[in-house]
């Protein structure tokens, strides 16, 4: 067998079920007869965001995402969607075309692995055949353990034409786990137990290590509430009376009042860093860090307990401690800080029914989520956002429910990102609802791939808020909007969608919100057909920030 092939059998191996791809690759036809069904997207980043959305949700379960790409052009273009699996912390195998060896060096051509190194875990080049077992499984090994990330594996076209021996004795890699020391676990349960006011923010991690229950039974045993980073969301059933709410740099009140007011914070399964579409930890708390990444710790802030290990197997340690000092069923008989939460959440409410009730037309974006959370399922439903003021004005209000019932995204913030995550999401999750949240201007950078998912028969539903002008750039950008309509843009997006084989809702009442989205429901699972609904809003520069 070549190399090609040799790579499909690995892949087929490993329990790689299909793969994302545009648009010219030898190892697509090599996948295919394998029986790994190969899906080709309208644009590089289309494929690696259905792999990265597949990801998010099935890696849990040992099952990634992965992307094909050409060389050259391909290689390059693939950069920004892989620079944001980097930033949120994805594990995507990425297995691109190579010009060959000699081209590979001489400029300018492009060099996957040398400009890759700064956003995968591990970048390679197969510059000889007799490597390629080895090569894949240490890019396995890379995509499976540590920290989350894309990894990236270069196939140059020569060396990938030689014969290659050995494949049927490749074995598959595997998930190691570790777990921080008893001495540390000790110390944490003993800060948690006697603090004034604990609170547990909660991370991915928490979702890829499938400890969601793990979660939420500590957060019982010791009455600590739980508030979730914007990836994390979901992690713990929002309406759980322990539960504050979601943060990116908007978020409910709750997590405002727990993250200012709490004298020791457990971060759990989160990275801890910075970013602009998140809330910093305000200074002067006793900081508990869990994390599989030693860099992690003190990286951002300063770690006063750093424990470092897998969330799952850290959150069970704790809870095993925690037990055998106050007993099986813990503090669940206080149920003060529930009622606090109570209180804070229901001056929150009070704050937002105005908006959250508004009749105005064009469409309040606050009504558009409200009707939307009536309407939908929430056990049933994957949520997602996009970039911009759709994250802003959803991450606070949307209630997940289940563990990946949501999925936060943006460290880095690419427009667009929405539509090819619910595919992959829909590839994970058949029998979900999958619905995306975003701008008109975000539909421009991807809106083609909703043609992707009615090809491949992944019906899915996009929610477009139609306001013709890129929010809050007003403010920004005063003279060049205004002057000379720089970020105001147009279009009847049902129309495109149609266009494309989707179904098409224009709706521009308040009371006709509810009616599209059940239409959209009844098209993806009656008709198995994707539905856009382009909704006529206005723009709105409220955000929930109690800073």
């Amino acid at each position: 067998m070549n190399g090609y092939e040799a790579v499909a059998k690995i892949l087929k191996k490993e329990g790689f079920e299909w793969l994302a791809c545009f648009p010219s690759n030898p190892i697509i036809e090599a996948v295919a007869n394998e029986g790994i069904r190969p899906i080709v997207f309208r644009q590089e980043r289309g494929g690696i965001m259905a792999a990265d959305g597949y990801s998010r949700l099935m890696a849990s379960k040992g099952k990634y995402g992965v992307f094909a790409c050409q060389g050259g052009p391909g290689v390059e273009n693939a950069f920004g969607g892989f620079a944001q699996a980097w930033a949120d912390s994805v594990p995507v195998l990425f297995l691109p075309d190579g010009p060959g060896n000699y081209k590979t060096e001489v400029a300018p051509n492009f060099s996957g692995p040398r400009n890759y190194q700064h956003i995968t875990k591990f970048a390679a080049s197969v510059t000889s055949a007799d490597v390629i077992p080895a090569l894949m499984r240490r890019s396995l090994e890379a995509l499976k353990n540590g920290r989350p990330g894309p990894v990236m594996l270069e196939m140059q076209r020569e060396a990938m034409g030689d014969e290659v021996t050995g494949v049927e004795d490749y074995r598959p890699t595997s998930t190691h786990k570790f777990a921080p020391s008893a001495s540390d676990i000790k110390d944490a349960a003993d800060k948690l137990l006697n603090a004034r006011m604990p609170a547990i923010w909660a991370g991915q991690g928490v979702l890829h290590a499938g400890a969601t229950e793990e979660l939420r039974e500590l957060a019982e045993l010791t009455q600590i509430p739980v508030m979730t980073t914007m990836p994390g969301k979901s992690a713990i059933d929002e309406r759980h009376p322990l539960a504050l709410g979601a943060a990116n740099r908007t978020a409910p009140k709750p997590v405002w009042t727990w993250l200012k007011e709490s004298d020791v914070l457990f971060a759990v399964g989160a990275s801890l860093s910075v970013t602009n579409y998140g809330i910093d930890l305000p200074p002067g708390k006793f900081l508990i860090h869990c994390t599989n990444n030693p860099a992690d710790i003190s990286k951002e802030y300063t770690t006063d307990l750093g424990l470092v290990g897998d969330a799952g197997e850290t959150l069970r340690l704790l809870i095993d401690e925690i037990k055998g000092r106050i007993g099986e069923d813990g503090r669940g008989g206080d149920t003060s800080v529930q009622e606090s939460i109570a209180q804070v959440r229901a001056e929150w409410d009070a704050d937002w029914q105005g908006l959250l009730n508004s009749d105005m037309v064009p469409i309040n974006p606050y009504r558009l989520l409200k009707e939307i959370g009536d309407a939908v399922d929430h056990e049933n439903t994957v949520m997602t956002h996009d970039a911009g003021h759709p994250r802003d004005q959803m991450m606070p209000f949307y209630m997940a429910t289940r563990p990946h019932t949501y999925i936060g995204w943006g460290k880095s913030t690419h427009l667009g990102y929405g539509i090819g995550l619910m595919i992959g999401a829909k590839m994970a999750m058949p029998d979900r609802f999958c619905v995306n949240f975003m701008g008109d201007a975000a539909f421009g950078m991807s809106g083609l791939d909703i043609e992707t998912s009615v090809r491949s028969g992944n019906p899915i539903t996009t929610i477009v808020l139609n306001n013709g002008t890129m929010g809050g750039y007003n403010k920004s950008l005063p003279v060049a909007m205004e002057k000379y309509n720089a970020g105001n843009m147009t279009g009847d997006y049902a129309m495109i969608a149609e266009g494309m084989g989707a179904r098409g809702i224009t709706v521009t009442e308040p009371t006709g919100i509810g009616p599209a989205i059940r239409e959209a429901h009844r098209e993806n699972f009656e008709n198995g057909r994707s539905a856009l609904i382009d909704v006529h809003t206005q723009q709105e520069l409220n955000f929930s920030i109690y800073d």
